[in-house]
Order: C-alpha cells, then structure tokens, then sequence
C-alpha cells in the first residue's frame, strides 16, 4: 500500500481507462479496477432528448458508473468518471469506426471544442462529492493527408476516447491551443479529485 495511503482498503475505479489508472497510480493512490457496466449510449440518448447539455451528460454517467458497483457495504470508496465532448452545443461521443474518426477530425479543425471531464466519489452508494471539468481547445488546420497519416500511425486508439486522440501521446499533434486543466483533458480532474480524498482522511497531508 501506498506510504500516502491511509485507507484500509485500495480505492476501486469504475473505469478502464489507461490515462485515469496511470493518473492515480503516479500520484500513489492504489487502485482496484472495476469498470461499470452500464448502457452509456442508451442513457446518453434520453438524457439528449430532454435537452441535457454536454457537462450535465457527463456528470450523469459519472454518477450511473458509480453506483453500478456491486461492491458497496464495506465503506471502500468508489471512483467513477466520465467525459464528452462539445462542438457547438452538440455532444459527440467516441467514433464507432474510421470513417466516424475521420469526419470528426475534419469537422474538429482550425475550431474549438470542449471536453467536460466529471468524477463522482460514492461510499456505500451515498456520493461524497461530485467534480465537473471543462477544457477549451483548438486543433491546428488539418490536411486530409494529415489525417490519414495520423489515423494510420494510432490504430485503433482512435476508437478509444471522444475526438480520436489522447493528448499524453501523438494527439497532440492536432492542437495549436489549449486552455484549460491538461489532467481533465486526459478524463480526470486530477487535482480536486486528490482533494476529496484528503478531505475523507483517505491521504496523508
């Protein structure tokens, strides 16, 4: 167990994201994962048709992640996160397949989009706090070219996180601008998430 951890039990994550379990393994925090199970798109869908914007949707499906958690009773904390992203109003989610990829970056360059990042901290299905970031960026112009060579050299980790990259990797390659919290972007609002925590007596400091 981690020398900053003070919580008999490890903090499970409702996620199986690479970039969140990196995040909070280097800051000490010990990790067990069990990712949610629940329809995303489905809930996503009804949330859309009662006009829920982008960083409510986010926040919901945070919150659902969290408490489709079987393990609830013995006081260990759960972490659930979620993320969109916004064009305009308009909420896009990860592409289905290269083609969607594609389109998304065309549409994507030379503008700016958000992506809200929520994170949800539950103990026995009560919720301790509730996080909710949002980033501005702006992707470079993009050549179809461009694209093409960018899509081929990542695989399939385009069809891995809304917008087709990841800023830790080449995806920084599109932008030009970014305003905002680089945790965040990543799907984890990293520093206030460390706050919830120490504030439940959960790390040293």
């Amino acid at each position: 167990m981690s020398i900053l951890w003070l919580h008999r039990d490890p903090l499970i994550l409702a996620s199986r994201s690479s970039a969140r379990r990196m995040l909070l393994e280097n800051a000490g925090i010990p990790i067990e994962v069990k990712a949610a199970n629940i329809d995303e798109r489905s809930i996503e869908a009804d949330l859309v048709k009662v006009h829920a914007s982008p960083r409510q949707i986010a926040q919901v499906l945070s919150r659902e992640k969290g408490l489709a958690i079987e393990e609830f009773g013995s006081g260990q904390l759960v972490l659930s996160c979620d993320q969109t992203m916004e064009i305009d109003g308009k909420i896009f989610s990860k592409p289905a397949d290269r083609h969607e990829a594609e389109a998304t970056l065309r549409l994507m360059a030379g503008r700016f989009h958000e992506l809200h990042s929520a994170a949800t901290l539950m103990r026995d299905r009560t919720i301790v706090t509730e996080i909710l970031s949002s980033v501005r960026l702006k992707m470079r112009p993009l050549q179809d070219d461009f694209i093409t060579h960018y899509l081929d050299t990542i695989g399939d980790v385009a069809f891995s996180s809304v917008g087709s990259y990841q800023i830790e990797g080449f995806g920084i390659h599109l932008f030009e601008a970014i305003e905002g919290d680089q945790f965040s972007i990543m799907g984890l609002p990293l520093l206030p998430v460390l706050k919830a925590l120490r504030a439940e007596g959960c790390l040293k400091g």
